[in-house]
């Protein structure tokens, strides 16, 4: 038994349990389809018990630290073990995780600023024992190929914990940037992930057998983006009145463009799985585009482009990954089922609605358009789940790779 898994063996465990997507990704697409409902047609955007921190910097934060944390969970304590061949965490390892996660959840979800102290301790026990199991693995084996997954989860924990006490301390300004720097760690996941599934992606659409891989990515293009993306968060964050932040972020959105042209691959371009990792880099693109141009004086709201990041490009890219990872980790072949080709355009729906109003496209629906962006990612989230439901809970023939 390897000393990174003290679990039983995977029979004896429901299949919610015997890895982490199989938990956190349905746990995480449940936090997704409620949050934005209640905020946004129950509480109209306010949060009850939220006196001193700002609403929106309580919406920011349940995004990226809850739904999207529930997300990196999930993909890190299944794929980590997948690429160092050992076994994942399973049963009780994996309750212990979302113990941990749900607390801040609750707090999180009326804003109750009296509480924040005790969610950051159980948000920032969640994210060391994450840290832990998704090190533990590399440790074992003697691999440090995916260390920049551990490197920028450690920044991602720093980034929480300064949050939490920017909070405390009433520094709202210092915590909103704190958020939007979070915020670009997880399009830096984002990249990091996509680097390495489009790969095996588009190599499954160009021969389906296996027996061959066509597909030879550019190792510029797979790290440029985290560089640059790197370094437009490092001048954001510490001198925010400079516009060097602004032609970096130019400069990453050319770099996700710059992707692009990997996903020209002829007709099997269009398939679902292929065109969904390409939109999110397109979203990706966008939205630092406009975060750029914002910061170099255009007529844009800085908060478009950071829409376009969360919602649009994050939200895509974790609805590929559930689609895609959902069927390979329960033994299927990655043949989108209907549910999956629907959650994917209802949650790029969702993106263009939030942000086109904002961009002088469909100005009619400005205002409007909150509620009906937040239905379409709720029904996004709610499509995947009732649709991988049986798949996740009913897995086929040798899951797991």
């Amino acid at each position: 038994m390897s000393r990174c898994d003290m679990a039983k063996p995977a029979p004896s465990f429901h299949p919610l349990l015997s890895e982490g997507l199989k938990l956190f990704f349905p746990v995480a697409a449940l936090h997704a389809m409620l949050l934005p409902l209640l905020w946004v047609t129950l509480l109209g955007l306010d949060l009850p018990f939220a006196r001193e921190v700002p609403p929106g910097q309580w919406h920011a934060h349940e995004m990226i630290f809850g739904t999207y944390g529930a997300a990196l969970a999930g993909f890190l304590t299944s794929a980590i073990p997948e690429w160092t061949d050992t076994a994942p965490r399973r049963g009780g390892a994996l309750l212990l995780l979302f113990g941990l996660w749900l607390p801040g959840r609750l707090v999180g979800l009326v804003g109750a600023d009296t509480l924040i102290a005790l969610a950051a301790a159980t948000d920032l026990a969640f994210y060391a024992v994450l840290f832990w199991y998704a090190l533990c693995p590399m440790l074992e084996r003697r691999n440090s190929r995916h260390a920049a997954f551990i490197f920028w989860l450690g920044l991602f924990i720093l980034v929480e914990v300064a949050i939490r006490a920017a909070w405390l301390a009433g520094a709202y300004d210092v915590a909103g940037r704190l958020l939007h720097a979070a915020l670009s760690i997880f399009v830096i996941f984002l990249s990091l992930a996509l680097a390495r599934i489009g790969v095996a992606v588009i190599n499954n659409a160009l021969d389906p057998s296996g027996e061959t891989t066509p597909y030879r990515p550019h190792p510029g293009r797979q790290n440029l983006t985290t560089a640059l993306v790197a370094l437009q968060l490092t001048a954001a964050l510490f001198w925010p009145a400079s516009q060097v932040s602004g032609w970096l972020a130019l400069a990453a959105a050319a770099a996700f463009f710059d992707r692009l042209a990997e996903w020209f691959i002829g007709r099997e371009a269009f398939r679902f799985e292929v065109l969904a990792l390409a939109l999110a880099n397109a979203f990706a693109g966008i939205g630092f585009l406009a975060i750029g141009l914002a910061g170099l004086g255009a007529p844009l709201a800085a908060a478009t482009g950071l829409h376009l990041l969360s919602i649009g490009a994050l939200g895509v890219a974790i609805m590929a990954v559930f689609v895609i990872a959902g069927l390979r980790h329960s033994g299927y072949d990655l043949v989108l089922p209907p549910a999956a080709k629907l959650a994917l355009t209802t949650i790029a729906s969702a993106g263009l609605v939030r942000v086109l109003p904002e961009l002088g496209i469909g100005t009619a629906w400005l205002g409007p358009h909150y509620g009906l962006a937040a239905a379409l990612w709720s029904a996004a989230f709610a499509i995947w789940l009732a649709g991988y439901w049986p798949i996740l809970t009913r897995p086929k023939g040798d899951a797991g790779h």
